[in-house]
């Protein structure tokens, strides 16, 4: 009788270390497949955001500039009732790199990759 006992505490261990196993399994696939996945669009989005304020302030040191040279490289030019004249072409050229960057940005890999899949599906 005594064996019969351990055989049957070996294998309810043996079936409790099975389940055991499984859950870990299933705990570890679930973190690779949602964690991993997270972390490297943190890291685009991080690499983003940096991209972006970098460019957006190379373009407002570029616009004003723009503004600087205007007001000073131009002599008498814009001067008196002319001062605002500089400020408006630098508008102008701010608000083309805005529509350019717009256009860019719709027109760009996302929406020929929406095309494509349209084509495909």
């Amino acid at each position: 009788m005594p064996i019969r006992r351990e055989e049957r505490e070996r294998d309810r261990s043996a079936s409790a270390g099975g389940a055991r196993d499984v859950v870990q399994l299933v705990v570890d696939y679930a973190k690779q497949e949602t964690l991993e996945p997270l972390k490297g669009a943190g890291r685009f989005v991080a690499f983003g955001v940096i991209g972006a304020i970098a460019l957006s302030a190379g373009t407002l040191l570029l616009l004003l500039g723009l503004l600087r040279l205007l007001q000073t490289e131009t002599g008498t030019t814009f001067t008196g009732n002319w001062s605002w004249a500089p400020y408006l072409m630098t508008a102008v050229a701010a608000t083309i790199v805005l529509l350019l960057s717009a256009w860019r940005i719709k027109k760009g890999p996302a929406a020929k990759r929406k095309v494509a899949q349209k084509e495909g599906a």
